[in-house]
């Protein structure tokens, strides 16, 4: 029935979109980009936000970028680099012509400063420890950046092609102050900030002076279109007749149940990126009442049906997921957590929680000392949604009452840092095992992104191995035992592997997907109208 639901309501937006023409598409010369939710804000070094990303990329460029394959790294705002034997001193040679939007030439000292704000435990960054255990950072002259680490750290070059290490101009920091990244922001990227009005729209205007983009793209600047427009449609239907209708150009956010229409529809051109490594999981509190019971999280992971799930709401376009990262990922070990995976087993979900001691009451609700089984999740609004409603579905079937709490993206991220709830949401970009095993088992980065509380000096010690590690074979291993313990734990409720999907109007020249941090445009210097 939900499915026939969904079918029923994408005719009626089809029906009323064939209605309306493409009116002045041809004419515009800003493209306009649609997407669902918004950042919290597009400072670089006080978000994790994949919307942030999407914006900052634009607006701002990386000592080092990377490929479509998320795994050949070129050339950026460097021009080349050096690792010392020890693999503890990296120097990098910058380019002499780049200037920021306020038209200041771009220094070695520039960097040092992004690089150290990043870094400042004033700042507060969320992702600090993503800079490795830095011993130094400095501007030996103008176009050479010395950068010194206390310990070998083996994906720092990959961390630097990444959003949080945008070099960004310390005049507009020292100007803007709190509002920096809320009210503007001086970068060196192919677009400038223009206007942001949260929870509406971001706008760019194209940087006139860029010609030093990546080497990925044939354009190296400046941008082919006077600017871009990200406008946030929250609602599925609203933004599918948007595209339809041409008041946006674009969208990696298509609902699931439009794309087979949009892939057969004249006008419109579908780009997929397969190396995207983007995973959407459910997340719980390790320490809060209820989910703390090992049996508990063991029962929901087997309680939930992901090929359902993926075809109920995705029609088909990801794939479920068992693991925490894909299989294809840098330095996944191979022999690791095959026997570890929850398939779909309600039965056995029903006799975990019964020898647990968690009984069912007359209301079909388990209970345990007095204690109902039903933890409070908080989610993001929109497409989560529907899939926490079906999976709230299949829970309450093995008498586990899950209480939804959805917020605006633009809060959803200030209450994620609180210990307010018992499970959570969250789709997350990665590019290797290390790289989000940090990210999220570190005990170093509780509340956040580390919202499990997962503290356990075995998996430190492991992140600390595993990311000095200078070979394939160590990394996978010290990896692979962190990956290990936490899907025995059973941190998680992995749902779904997701590619990046454009849909786009043929009035753009066709567009490749980049699957960086989920930011399919990167720079977008490949936008160009075709009239």
């Amino acid at each position: 029935m939900m499915m026939k639901r969904h079918r029923r309501l994408m005719t009626a937006t089809l029906a009323a979109a064939v209605t309306l023409t493409f009116g002045t598409l041809a004419m515009a010369q800003d493209v306009k980009i649609s997407r669902r939710i918004d950042s919290n804000n597009y400072d670089p070094h006080k978000t994790t936000a994949t919307a942030a990303a999407e914006v900052l990329f634009m607006l701002a460029d990386t000592l080092v970028t990377i490929d479509y394959d998320m795994q050949t790294l070129h050339p950026g705002l460097a021009k080349s680099w050096d690792v010392s034997a020890d693999g503890l001193t990296y120097t990098f040679h910058l380019r002499d012509d780049v200037k920021f939007c306020g038209g200041k030439s771009m220094t070695a000292e520039d960097v040092a400063y992004s690089f150290k704000r990043w870094i400042d435990p004033a700042t507060k960054s969320p992702v600090a420890w993503r800079a490795g255990e830095v011993e130094s950072i400095t501007a030996t002259d103008p176009t050479t950046l010395q950068y010194k680490l206390k310990k070998p750290y083996s994906e720092l070059l990959y961390q630097l092609t990444q959003s949080f290490a945008v070099v960004i101009d310390k005049e507009s920091v020292d100007k803007l102050g709190p509002d920096f990244g809320v009210k503007g922001m001086n970068a060196t990227g192919p677009f400038c900030w223009g206007e942001w009005a949260p929870r509406d729209k971001m706008v760019l205007t194209r940087n006139d002076a860029y010609t030093w983009g990546p080497e990925i793209y044939a354009n190296k600047g400046p941008a082919k279109v006077d600017g871009v427009t990200w406008s946030i449609i929250g609602e599925e239907n609203t933004l599918t007749a948007a595209l339809m209708t041409g008041q946006t150009d674009v969208s990696n956010y298509v609902p699931p149940i439009a794309l087979q229409q949009f892939e057969s529809m004249p006008g419109f051109v579908t780009s997929k990126s397969q190396s995207a490594r983007y995973t959407y999981f459910v997340g719980f509190k390790l320490d809060k009442p209820t989910v703390s019971d090992l049996a508990v999280r063991q029962a929901i992971n087997y309680a939930v049906d992901r090929v359902a799930l993926v075809q109920d709401q995705l029609y088909g376009t990801v794939e479920p997921a068992y693991t925490y990262i894909t299989e294809d990922t840098l330095d996944w070990n191979k022999d690791v957590d095959k026997t570890l995976i929850k398939d779909f087993d309600p039965e056995k979900a029903k006799s975990l929680l019964d020898e647990a001691g968690w009984k069912v009451g007359s209301d079909g609700i388990r209970e345990k000392d007095g204690v109902k089984l039903a933890p409070v999740l908080y989610s993001f609004n929109g497409a989560w949604i529907n899939i926490m409603q079906q999976v709230q579905a299949e829970l309450l079937k093995i008498g586990v009452n899950l209480q939804i709490q959805t917020f605006d993206a633009t809060v959803v991220w200030g209450k994620l840092a609180t210990q307010e709830y018992d499970m959570f949401t969250m789709g997350y970009p990665y590019f290797s095992a290390g790289d989000a095993m940090n990210l999220y088992f570190r005990s170093g980065n509780t509340p956040a992104p580390n919202r499990t509380n997962w503290k356990d000096p075995e998996t430190d010690a492991l992140l600390v191995a595993g990311s000095a590690a200078t070979s394939e074979a160590e990394r996978a291993k010290d990896f692979g035992k962190v990956l290990y313990k936490v899907h025995e734990a059973v941190n998680w409720l992995p749902l779904y592997h997701t590619p990046i999907i454009i849909v786009q109007s043929d009035k753009l020249k066709p567009l490749k997907a980049h699957p960086i941090y989920g930011a399919a445009y990167y720079k977008g210097l490949d936008l160009e109208f075709t009239e």
